[in-house]
């Protein structure tokens, strides 16, 4: 019985040790992420606002993933539902980065979409601008409202206007958000996440969840 104990404990005890060193992990991640950015206002690499048009906003039905795939659908020239993607699966699939990112190429071969995890704010503004530049918008995962609720939550990043301090966000929960800069990172980052739940932190600690993620969609011919 004592060596049950014994183990079990001992069992514990790691368990409560991997979680801290996770946990420490992620606020080096966090911390190195948040760079100073105020250098992109002189930049005039950024002086001309990008804005792609054509993506109309809906509201979700079944999850923000599948509704960024169908906005993108749309916008594509497709007809692409979130009730297909879920009927075809029976489910989300799309909760991870990374499985949003290998649902965007099966749906759409004719583009590469890549996903970029814990950007610095310069690299995340830098690789969202070339891509709208480029006419194509950008999915992103960020902290969102659902009404008075934090969320996490995918989005498509349709504009940049940095001279005027504005970005401008198709978001599925129904309506287009423009944002300065600042409101813009502070919600990749997930920094304005009030109160996140211990859970959601274990989440980002276990790599579920990532923050300053974007993901590039490219052509075949490189555009």
């Amino acid at each position: 019985m004592k060596k049950t104990i014994r183990s079990v404990l001992i069992f514990i005890t790691l368990i409560i040790i991997v979680l801290v060193g996770l946990l420490i992990k992620l606020r080096i991640q966090t911390g190195r992420i948040l760079t100073d950015y105020s250098s992109i206002y002189k930049d005039d690499k950024y002086g001309a606002p990008v804005y792609v048009d054509g993506v109309e906003v809906i509201t979700q039905d079944v999850s923000c993933g599948y509704a960024c795939i169908e906005m993108f659908s749309a916008w594509n020239g497709g007809h692409l539902t979130e009730e297909d993607l879920y009927n075809e699966y029976g489910k989300v699939i799309t909760s991870t980065g990374d499985k949003f990112c290998e649902e965007m190429n099966k749906r759409f071969p004719e583009y590469t979409t890549s996903i970029h995890k814990y950007m610095s704010n310069t690299e995340l503004i830098d690789a969202a601008y070339e891509n709208l530049a480029r006419g194509v918008p950008v999915p992103f995962e960020w902290a969102a409202k659902y009404g008075d609720v934090w969320t996490l939550h995918y989005s498509l990043l349709v504009g940049m206007d940095i001279p005027n301090d504005k970005i401008t966000v198709a978001n599925p929960y129904g309506y287009v958000e423009e944002l300065s800069v600042d409101e813009f990172l502070q919600r990749t980052s997930f920094e304005a996440y009030e109160n996140m739940p211990f859970y959601f932190k274990l989440a980002f600690a276990v790599g579920m969840f990532e923050k300053n993620t974007i993901f590039t969609v490219h052509g075949l011919n490189g555009n």
